[in-house]
């Protein structure tokens, strides 16, 4: 289903009330200020920075240089002062950095353009939500810090209560983005419940956030899919919407999110022992907390792990 013209009227009355509104609320959950006087911080790794090539020159000596992409709340965004990167990829970025007994310094890029910055040296990682692949360890060094999830949510007084396999959504009409893995795999879903002899899933497909919101609010659709993180910085700001599920981005292969660095640069191992170091001293499970993504933690990071195949 296509968003209708006449429901276009109904969204533009109602999208500027509710970028202040939800503005203003997000705060309560989230501390997006340049000061960040929440932000965790961790011990020396001993073992991670004997990990590191002794050949190993950082970008910039003393530093531990990474590239993020600030796409949005909670992973990564510009706080209120406009300039500083804020969010849970920061986050951890400075635990880690901590951890190597370095200074960290942010370089804020386009999401397009960090593959050439950092095969160019422009930094000495990128930490901004990357999925691991096997197209992608092709040219990287991964060390995986997250699980890639997307999200189920409903609205509020919704009697879906949980999604956690492809008969829970069965007869629903679900909002998902043309073109995206989360259309493939509800795709693959339907064929299952249509196999099994249970209705196919609904799929509807709006121009932007906004209408799709307002769909669902408005019980136009039942279910909603985005990527995890997208979706809880949205329910903590509006405050209608809930989680009732969450499937991995590779379903029905795990996805992993990671920290990607040069292809035998050497410093992933390091990366991945400062991980895990974080990991176990509980630095790592209040990264997460603080940002409201527990649902995402890993029980062990990983170097270069199987990755999402080429489809």
């Amino acid at each position: 289903m296509i968003a209708l013209p006449a429901f276009r009227t109904l969204l533009i009355a109602a999208m500027a009330s509710a970028l202040s509104f939800g503005a203003a609320h997000a705060a309560d959950d989230f501390d997006l200020s340049p000061q960040q006087p929440g932000r965790l911080h961790a011990p020396r790794n001993d073992a991670a920075i004997a990990a590191i090539p002794k050949d190993f020159k950082f970008v910039t000596p003393g530093k531990f240089t990474i590239a993020v992409s600030p796409g949005g709340p909670p992973l990564a965004t510009y706080a209120t002062d406009a300039k500083t990167v804020v969010g849970a990829d920061p986050d951890y970025a400075y635990a880690i950095a901590d951890s190597l007994g370095l200074r960290l310094e942010i370089v804020p890029v386009a999401w397009i353009d960090w593959p050439l910055g950092l095969t160019s040296g422009k930094y000495d990682a990128v930490i901004s939500n990357v999925g691991v692949t096997e197209q992608r360890k092709e040219k990287f060094d991964f060390s995986t810090y997250r699980q890639g999830l997307h999200g189920l949510f409903v609205k509020s007084d919704s009697p879906v209560a949980a999604i956690k396999e492809p008969k829970d959504a069965a007869g629903l009409r679900i909002i998902v983005g043309a073109g995206t893995n989360q259309e493939r795999i509800l795709v693959k879903w339907s064929d299952e419940d249509v196999a099994a002899g249970l209705k196919p899933i609904e799929l509807q497909y709006y121009d932007d956030e906004a209408a799709s919101l307002l769909a669902l609010r408005s019980g136009r659709a039942d279910v909603i899919v985005q990527p995890h993180a997208q979706l809880v910085f949205i329910a903590a700001r509006d405050k209608n919407i809930k989680r009732v599920g969450t499937l991995s981005a590779g379903w029905p292969e795990r996805s992993d999110v990671a920290i990607a660095t040069r292809k035998g640069s050497g410093l992933a191992d390091a990366l991945t022992i400062a991980t895990n170091g974080l990991i176990a001293n509980g630095t790592y499970a209040k990264i997460l907390d603080r940002w409201q993504l527990a649902e995402e933690a890993l029980p062990k990071s990983k170097t270069n792990p199987a990755g999402l195949p080429k489809y």
